[in-house]
């Protein structure tokens, strides 16, 4: 890394020292709690389960609103969070700049910027100069924010793995903190990627992809989940109220156990 002795975040350290950091993805204040009471050190903010919590589908959030959540995510835990700013709403790179400065004044230690418009994959150049000019955003002040940037053709259905390497190892060189792929599906594509960088890279929990011990094996710093918690929630949810309006019974409360009860006084200060 090239941040001199005493300047690195101290949730950049945590990429380090917990090998791998588990960031766990709140989609309101409530899960940020109890993810909080549970022992997670740090949390990161998930764009399509925090837009179910406003009643929208992923992408139709504002950068005022993605902001204001994790600011209150951070003020409510007291834990580090990485803002899930999809694009950094802007196609240009001084908008995406401009959203990397708003994130540093509300407080937030981490964000990330996607190379996906929302319609399509940015061209490399491009897609290199919107991360150079979020790093140096992110970078300008004493606090430093760390940034991750992320490479989407793998979730994007194109799986193209060689551009999804070149593409990390030009967002290493314009000064991004952390390097994501979301959507590594095997152990050979982690190793790939992993061996390709020297930076931190974060992989996202997908079916069939093997338990966090072996991710850590092979050089993983970060694992998220994405909206998998969010998703999980609604779908309980879903089931309780079908089970209610069809059968009249009430199995979701023996589904529902005591555990929320215990932990939410001990979140919620109750």
């Amino acid at each position: 890394m090239t941040d001199q002795p005493g300047t690195r975040s101290p949730f950049l350290d945590l990429h380090f020292s917990e090998r791998p950091l588990l960031l766990p993805n709140p989609w309101d204040l409530g899960s940020a709690k109890l993810l909080a009471a549970i022992g997670f050190k740090s949390l990161a903010t998930t764009s399509g389960g925090f837009a179910a919590s406003l009643g929208l589908l992923d992408g139709n959030v504002t950068r005022d609103q993605a902001i204001a959540h994790a600011s209150a995510v951070a003020a409510a835990t007291g834990l580090p969070v990485n803002g899930d700013f999809e694009n950094c709403f802007a196609d240009d790179a001084e908008g995406v700049a401009e959203t990397v400065r708003l994130a540093v004044a509300a407080g937030i230690e981490g964000c990330s910027v996607e190379d996906w418009s929302g319609s399509e994959i940015y061209d490399i150049g491009l897609a290199t100069e919107r991360v150079t000019a979020a790093a140096e955003a992110a970078h300008a002040g004493p606090r430093r924010l760390v940034l991750t940037a992320r490479a989407e053709n793998q979730l994007r259905r194109e799986h193209d793995l060689d551009d999804t390497i070149l593409r990390l190892q030009r967002y290493q060189e314009a000064g991004a903190d952390v390097l994501y792929a979301p959507a590594l599906l095997t152990m050979d594509q982690v190793r790939a990627v992993v061996g390709s960088v020297d930076r931190p890279v974060n992989v996202l929990v997908v079916p069939g992809l093997p338990p966090v011990a072996e991710l850590a094996e092979v050089g993983v710093s970060r694992v998220s989940i994405g909206s998998a918690f969010a998703s999980g929630a609604y779908g309980a949810l879903i089931q309780a109220a079908t089970e209610f309006r069809d059968t009249g019974t009430y199995g979701f409360l023996e589904r529902s156990g005591s555990a929320y009860r215990e932990l939410a006084r001990e979140a919620f200060g109750g």
